[in-house]
């Protein structure tokens, strides 16, 4: 972070101002049909660069992270109201009808995360144990509580875990940087092996016959639902995610401090904190009012609207960046990649005794570790109309990945050196 005493810019709304341009210039290049941009997003992840371009800002003194309230008012009012509005849309019946195999795979993922991480740990621990040490905010537990919120659910997620978790801004720039290279390598796995998934599909006998009927469906639904929507949708969608966010508030300052003024243990789960409170509540309305008509708002662009709020999220954590850090302990490269291998080879392990497709294997993964923004990469590599499956098995990533990060951290911790 960025030593500087005098900073060049000092207001919040000037701030706010520059991440949104930093992301719509993301945005707008990523999705650029010019040679040049589409050569560059190739090797360099958008995502990458919604973290990074802010950092620059912080690291060079433009712009201090640590005085900036941006983050504060982007993760307590939008990081809820985009878990509400994520969650809200999950169609539980519709993910059933996918049949069981494609469910047991995405919980294998999550399976595969939540123990590869202390697993990780362990396997590192015996070689080196100063890689995977620290105490404090810093310790490097804490920081992989943030990988394990990314790799279950997503970038929600994933700051759900910050703050749980009390993570520091350095181990957290290193876990960042971590998380986004080491899932990009396996999604570039997944890609490859998707090209060849007939091959693949034969050689194991899985049966896709389930595949074929899948597209149709999808296909139908979306052509059903899906409408333009108006102002009134999108007041409908605000006054939702907003109206719930202040009830998660309200009753989070009555949990929070009733926990810890009358349990000893509460700190240690972080039931004492506010923000633990924010998190659980929200997300666990969403996924209630996702079995009532409140789940038709996605038909006119809830998750869009989510997504947007995520991504000024992103932007925000960015300001709190040292781009440096990385370089300060690469072994923990080591550690992202032993816990990717522990989590590919168990969905590699099960998918063979399962027989199950291909297809099932590779977005119940990247539906986990990439989340919505790419697991419908990975499914419409399959086939087009297959990638809303992506976003809907991810959105049910976003409903479990605050419990089962929460759980994977607490093992974590517990293994630490």
């Amino acid at each position: 972070m960025s030593a500087s005493e005098s900073v060049l810019i000092t207001n919040d709304a000037v701030v706010l101002g520059l991440l949104a341009v930093i992301l719509g210039f993301v945005f707008k290049t990523s999705h650029s049909q010019h040679h040049f941009w589409q050569k560059f997003y190739k090797y360099v992840p958008a995502l990458l660069l919604c973290y990074f371009l802010p950092s620059l800002l912080n690291t060079f003194g433009i712009v201090d992270g640590n005085k900036s309230n941006v983050y504060y008012v982007a993760s307590r009012y939008l990081l809820p109201a985009c878990l509400i509005l994520l969650t809200i849309s999950i169609d539980l019946k519709a993910i059933l009808n996918l049949g069981p195999k494609a469910l047991i795979m995405f919980l294998v993922g999550t399976l595969g995360i939540v123990i590869g991480g202390p697993i990780a740990i362990i396997v590192v621990s015996m070689v080196n144990p100063e890689i995977v040490g620290g105490h404090g905010p810093e310790a490097v537990w804490r920081g992989m509580t943030t990988v394990a919120g990314s790799w279950i659910g997503g970038g929600a997620n994933q700051a759900s875990m910050k703050e749980m978790f009390e993570v520091g801004g350095d181990i957290f720039s290193v876990m960042v940087t971590v998380d986004v290279i080491v899932a990009n390598i396996w999604m570039a796995v997944l890609l490859l092996m998707a090209a060849n998934h007939k091959k693949i599909d034969a050689a194991t006998g899985a049966d896709t016959s389930a595949i074929e009927e899948l597209k149709h469906r999808v296909e139908a639904y979306h052509a059903q639902h899906a409408r333009m929507p108006t102002l009134n949708d999108y007041m409908t969608i605000i006054a939702i995610a907003f109206g719930i966010t202040g009830l998660a508030h309200f009753m989070a300052d009555i949990l929070g401090p009733f926990f810890g003024d009358n349990f000893a243990w509460a700190q240690a789960y972080s039931l004492n904190s506010k923000f633990f409170w924010l998190i659980v509540i929200s997300t666990t309305i969403g996924i209630a009012l996702s079995f009532t008509k409140v789940r038709q708002i996605e038909a006119f662009g809830a998750s869009k609207v989510a997504s947007s709020f995520l991504y000024i999220l992103v932007a925000s954590i960015g300001l709190h960046m040292n781009v440096t850090a990385i370089f300060d302990n690469p072994g923990l490269f080591l550690v992202g990649i032993i816990w990717m291998l522990v989590h590919a080879s168990l969905m590699l392990i099960v998918a063979k005794a399962i027989k199950a497709p291909l297809f099932y294997m590779a977005v119940g993964s990247q539906a986990n570790v990439g989340g919505a923004a790419s697991a419908p990469v990975v499914a419409s590599a399959f086939h087009p109309s297959l990638a809303p499956v992506g976003v809907l098995l991810a959105v049910l990533g976003y409903g479990v990945g605050t419990y089962m990060a929460y759980i994977c951290g607490l093992m974590m911790q517990a293994v630490a050196p």
